[in-house]
């Protein structure tokens, strides 16, 4: 069986960058599933449907963060930029623009 997270032959990749791959591929299953949460719940007529579907995507939140944290543990390079912009006010552009002249 193939995993489509690699663009190296596998057996080559070190254990470290497997399991960041890994991690990303995780990443990015709970973004979908946060995305599909959304698209149901937004079209659901059914209020108690709509609250277990609610429900079950704090979960996927709780997972997209848990693997973002790793992820951001193990490349410290990482922190930097999002740094500058997450859980901020103010333009979002403006202050990428500036967490990004940080680190250059």
């Amino acid at each position: 069986m193939g995993f489509d997270q690699y663009h190296e032959p596998p057996q080559e990749l070190s254990q470290e960058v497997r399991t960041f791959a890994r991690m990303i591929a995780s990443l990015i299953e709970e973004a979908e599933a946060i995305n599909w949460y959304e698209q149901r719940m937004s079209v659901e007529k059914d209020k108690k449907a709509r609250a277990i579907m609610a429900n079950a995507q704090k979960d996927e939140f709780k997972h997209l963060g848990m693997n973002l944290e790793f992820l951001l543990r193990k490349k410290k390079d990482w922190r930097t930029e999002p740094q500058g912009i997450l859980f901020t006010k103010g333009d979002i552009v403006k202050r990428g623009e500036a967490a990004e002249k940080k680190v250059d």
